[in-house]
């Protein structure tokens, strides 16, 4: 059997992740649960994500990670290099979930963005 060609990668904590898995399990959509936790990232993996979306898109300034850096460290984050060695420090500082599907990188969650993606599979 082959792999399916859906990762889910985030933190089995975060509520956004919790929200899509419910959904993917749901609806029995094969796919994989890549935890950063407990799996890692990498840089080759960040890269991967940054030709498809915008660093500005995946760095989650919103969260409680980015808003307790060092003024400094933050006003460091200036293109996708600089945001990819903070993500890469700090995986926490990456918007959650992101989904690789069909080799589009989706950030974040929405229902109805899963249910373009995956239509009704149960």
């Amino acid at each position: 059997m082959s792999e399916p060609d859906t990762v889910l990668y985030g933190i089995p904590n975060c509520d956004q992740v919790r929200k899509a898995r419910a959904w993917l399990l749901e609806r029995h959509v094969p796919h994989v649960f890549h935890d950063f936790k407990k799996n890692g990232i990498d840089r080759v993996m960040i890269a991967s994500w940054l030709v498809h979306q915008p660093w500005e898109v995946l760095l989650n300034r919103r969260g409680t990670t980015w808003r307790g850096l060092a003024e400094a460290r933050k006003a460091s984050v200036a293109d996708g290099n600089s945001a990819a060695a903070l993500m890469l420090e700090n995986s926490s500082v990456i918007k959650r979930p992101v989904l690789v599907h069909d080799n589009a990188v989706h950030v974040g969650y929405s229902e109805d963005l899963y249910q373009k993606l995956f239509g009704n599979p149960a």
